[in-house]
């Protein structure tokens, strides 16, 4: 079958762009040829693909119209900026229509555009367009704006609940976790079918090499020293902060702890305060995505790094988020057999921990009990590894490429 693949930027290292490349990499694996159209493309997405720039969340004219209605809009304005939402979604709908016709597509995957209205234009023209086409779609829903507080005072309510997500006869609905797949039917009476985010567990990484050996001296961290890392993308349901206050009661001689992600996606008021606290703390904090990317890449002497470079480094890996859509981070800490503190987000009690995993716990705050077992474990290898070994087996059984290839399959024979 050929099947295209629609988001807003399917390039780097955040989840939907992450998780795009496994569903690709399943279908492709299934026998299925797979095309790309987004704002932004790049690696695995640059090969069979389209660039249409306004899809892109960041474009000028995209980010004019969210700033109106969830920022700056009112009520009164609302007709009128209903009518430019749908005049620029007008504009989308022939370069879309040509990504599908000119690849001859099967089947479309819009990648959160139906969920998360970073892009309004585009989830309205993808709704009349699928209607028009009656073409086969599922919708992979990673993050619905009734999730997120950002979303919650909006002038166009009407047009949200009837377009993010859409429902439409030949649309097939996926979420990434349970609490996400009962409140869309609670609120929308929709159905879906949950698939979890996944990794290739029957592969196990491959750790340390000649490219990535000297990471942690190029960072300047001593090979008797802890490299914490926090891999996540600085906003401000990530927690960071209690990822700061655990280290800075560690008792390190250096306390440091490196964020692998960007620092922008939501403005830098937040970072800004971390760089305060951090002050406060004696904890030096490090924003490291200027050499971390999406893939390895070595140019006239200069190293950019891939996310997977990070984590054979790391003695501990802090995820204090206090809201996940899953937990990409989380499950490449334990596919890279870390020890690993985790905060009881929502859909981590929901989904995650019932099967079984050990993770240093927090719930919402850091104890003292916290920072001892912490300790201890740093200085108890034998320990972590029964740990990680466990939570391995674990997620290898649940989150698997082959858990989701037999759930794809299951949603391709509903059509």
């Amino acid at each position: 079958m050929r099947i295209g693949v629609i988001s807003t930027r399917l390039n780097g290292t955040d989840g939907v762009s992450l998780e795009v490349e496994k569903w690709a990499r399943v279908l492709e694996g299934m026998g299925h040829e797979m095309y790309y159209c987004a704002g932004e493309l790049g690696g695995y997405a640059e090969n069979n693909s389209t660039h249409i720039p306004k899809l892109h969340f960041a474009n000028d004219s995209i980010r004019a119209l969210s700033h109106r209605a969830f920022e700056g809009g009112s009520s009164a304005d609302s007709d009128e900026l209903i009518g430019e939402i749908y005049n620029l979604a007008d504009e989308l709908r022939a370069p879309l229509r040509g990504f599908i016709r000119s690849n001859r597509l099967e089947l479309i995957v819009v990648q959160n555009a139906l969920t998360i209205p970073m892009n309004l234009p585009l989830g309205v023209c993808l709704t009349g367009l699928i209607a028009e086409l009656g073409i086969k779609t599922i919708a992979h829903h990673h993050d619905f704006f009734w999730e997120r507080e950002r979303y919650q005072t909006n002038a166009i309510m009407g047009l949200l609940d009837t377009t993010f997500p859409c429902e439409l006869p030949t649309l097939r609905h996926v979420t990434i976790n349970s609490i996400a797949q009962k409140r869309l039917c609670e609120r929308r009476n929709i159905d879906s079918t949950v698939i979890p985010n996944v990794l290739d567990f029957a592969s196990p990484p491959k750790g340390m090499d000649n490219f990535n050996k000297d990471l942690r001296k190029r960072l300047g961290v001593d090979k008797d020293e802890y490299f914490i890392v926090q891999p996540t993308r600085v906003i401000r349901r990530k927690g960071i902060e209690m990822a700061l206050e655990l280290v800075a009661n560690l008792g390190m001689e250096n306390p440091r702890l490196f964020v692998t992600h960007s620092a922008t996606d939501e403005g830098l008021s937040y970072w800004h305060w971390l760089q305060h606290e951090a002050k406060m703390l004696k904890v030096d904090l490090r924003l490291i995505d200027d050499l971390i990317g999406a893939e390895r890449v070595q140019s006239n002497g200069d190293k950019i790094y891939a996310l997977w470079d990070v984590y054979p480094h790391a003695d501990l890996v802090t995820y204090p988020s206090t809201y996940e859509g899953f937990g990409n981070g989380l499950l490449e800490a334990i596919y890279f057999k870390r020890l690993t503190m985790v905060n009881e987000y929502p859909v981590f009690n929901a989904d995650i921990r019932p099967l079984g995993f050990e993770f240093i716990m927090i719930e919402g705050f850091l104890g003292d009990h916290t920072v001892q077992e912490t300790r201890e474990l740093l200085n108890d290898p034998e320990r972590v590894k029964q740990m990680t070994e466990k939570n391995y087996e674990i997620a290898r059984q649940h989150f698997s490429y082959e858990t989701l290839s037999g759930k794809l399959q299951e949603v391709l024979d509903s059509f």
